[in-house]
């Protein structure tokens, strides 16, 4: 596994919270799966004459569906509902500090992919053993695959910094890395799978 791009632990605040509401968490990330194919088929569609960039994503967005219906699936055996709701800040929020000119905007999309999958990497480990047996064994499983997904967005950001002499990529992480990381810690007064912990009442 390439190095662990988050700058910060997911609270134990969320987690707990997470756990009591396991119902709601589903029908967010199942929310969350359809968002990771759309994007990757956005990049798909500006980025179209880069071969590599292009079979690859194609490849993790019918992955990132097919857990959406296996998500779906598991929601429709525990009778939950997907609810009326506006969208969190986090990713929002994380895209905005994108920048708008070529060739860097395109590197941090990529690094910003790469943290979004590492953040759910993360919260499906914390959470497989704390939630009933059908949905832990699902997040165990799904824990590898978004290992596998950041790591992608990880090596075709770096093949698109080689490229084009960008050659403070790294450093270009860890900025993006400090602005998820206090979107995933502070409170928050939307509960999310990528949110902070609750704010207190």
């Amino acid at each position: 596994m390439s190095e662990f791009p988050l700058r910060a632990d997911t609270p134990p605040e969320w987690v707990d919270e997470a756990a009591r509401r396991w119902k709601e968490l589903l029908a967010d990330h199942a929310d969350c799966e359809k968002k990771a194919a759309s994007t990757a088929i956005a990049l798909m569609f500006s980025y179209s004459d880069d071969h590599e960039l292009c079979t690859r994503l194609s490849r993790l967005a019918r992955e990132e569906l097919r857990h959406f219906e296996q998500v779906d699936r598991l929601m429709r055996e525990q009778g939950v509902t997907y609810p009326r709701r506006k969208a969190g800040r986090y990713a929002a929020r994380l895209r905005a500090e994108v920048r708008t000119s070529e060739p860097a905007r395109k590197l941090d999309l990529m690094l910003a992919g790469a943290l979004i999958e590492a953040r759910s990497c993360e919260r499906f480990g914390l959470l497989a053993g704390r939630l009933p047996e059908s949905v832990g064994a699902l997040y165990a499983q799904l824990r590898h695959s978004e290992a596998r997904h950041f790591e992608l967005y990880l090596r075709l950001a770096e093949r698109h910094a080689n490229a084009h002499g960008l050659d403070d990529w790294r450093e270009r992480l860890v900025q993006l890395a400090g602005v998820e990381a206090a979107l995933a810690t502070a409170p928050d007064p939307e509960f999310r799978f990528h949110s902070g912990p609750p704010e207190l009442q």
